[in-house]
């Protein structure tokens, strides 16, 4: 595979990424003849910016579990912890882990920037 040229956005972040048109039909067609081997993929998620969170914590998330909670846990924080670094009170917390309130927007975000994490991977 041909390394593509990527166009940053006004962050200097990558927002897009211009492969040759070979490739893109490749890629397109579902042919995996000539993808990225485990261990070309290994590298690439290893030389990406950003955290990288143990095994346990990703089947804890596939496997359903409350996000919050898997994060929280991870963190080594008490719902009494977290709930005081999100600003809301501790019963509600709870009930959001359980799944019998819904937060707000705006609540969710307060718990993420808690968590150290993206709103996304809360929902």
């Amino acid at each position: 595979m041909n390394k593509p040229q990527v166009i940053l956005d006004n962050k200097g972040e990558p927002a897009y990424a211009v492969v040759p048109w070979r490739e893109y039909k490749r890629l397109v067609s579902g042919d995996v003849e000539g993808a990225l081997t485990d261990e070309e993929l290994y590298d690439l998620a290893k030389s990406a910016a950003g955290e990288s969170f143990p095994a346990t914590v990703v089947d804890r998330l596939l496997a359903g579990e409350s996000p919050i909670r898997v994060y929280r846990d991870h963190r080594r924080l008490t719902q009494k912890q977290l709930a005081a670094a999100a600003g809301i009170n501790p019963v509600y917390l709870s009930q959001i882990e359980t799944g019998k309130r819904t937060g707000s927007a705006r609540t969710l975000a307060s718990i993420a920037g808690a968590l150290d994490v993206e709103v996304d991977d809360l929902i």
